[in-house]
């Protein structure tokens, strides 16, 4: 299962917010990883720099290695209607973000080990591929076994609000895709044209 597996917290200061890593390490020391401390920035940013930035914020909050998540664009772009809209639905509908935005699981790396463990069903149907895409009408499940809804009570007791594109039946362990998502329900710290125009070139 291909995905990032060097140290989270070296992303969260390389942005300045918790994309991957715990805000803590924000906290303890709020300056870009490397061994020299912070550097002095030379002139202004290129367009290049900035696009190449926001895209990598968005692959690495999403837990895609560089071809998965450019495949993804590619087929948002070849899709009909806004791409810029089709690529966050595509990202925002796997199953391992769909769990982790019903709650059930505390980040989207958590929610991949809880799909690729086998403790989610879809539709009644165990799936345990994390990048496997749901659809508007979806009714997503956590297996009814002891551990598996432990530890989604656990994630679930951080009390992260749902996408209005998904409704969640706490009682019942259970979520339903209402909807797909649309662009201006995304993370507002992302900007999506500048990702655009930068595979654009």
């Amino acid at each position: 299962m291909a995905r990032y597996t060097g140290p989270k917290d070296r992303i969260t200061r390389r942005f300045g917010q918790p994309i991957i890593g715990s805000p803590k390490s924000l906290e303890k020391r709020n300056v870009p990883p490397g061994m020299h401390g912070p550097k002095p920035k030379r002139g202004k940013p290129s367009k290049h720099s900035i696009g190449l930035a926001e895209k990598q914020k968005l692959r690495y909050m999403y837990g895609l290695l560089e071809k998965q998540f450019r495949r993804a664009f590619d087929k948002a772009k070849k899709s009909p209607g806004s791409t810029g809209e089709r690529f966050v639905q595509i990202l925002e509908t796997r199953l391992d973000s769909v769990i982790y935005q019903l709650g059930f699981a505390r980040s989207r790396p958590h929610g991949r080990q809880l799909v690729g463990h086998g403790h989610v069903l879809v539709n009644g149907q165990k799936v345990n591929i994390p990048s496997y895409a749901v659809d508007a009408g979806d009714r997503i499940e956590i297996k009814d076994k002891a551990h598996s809804r432990q530890m989604a009570t656990l994630a679930m007791l951080e009390k992260r609000p749902v996408p209005a594109w998904l409704v969640r039946e706490d009682a019942a362990f259970k979520g339903t895709v209402n909807r797909l998502p649309e662009k201006g329900e995304m993370d507002q710290s992302i900007n999506m044209q500048l990702i655009i125009e930068f595979y654009s070139r």
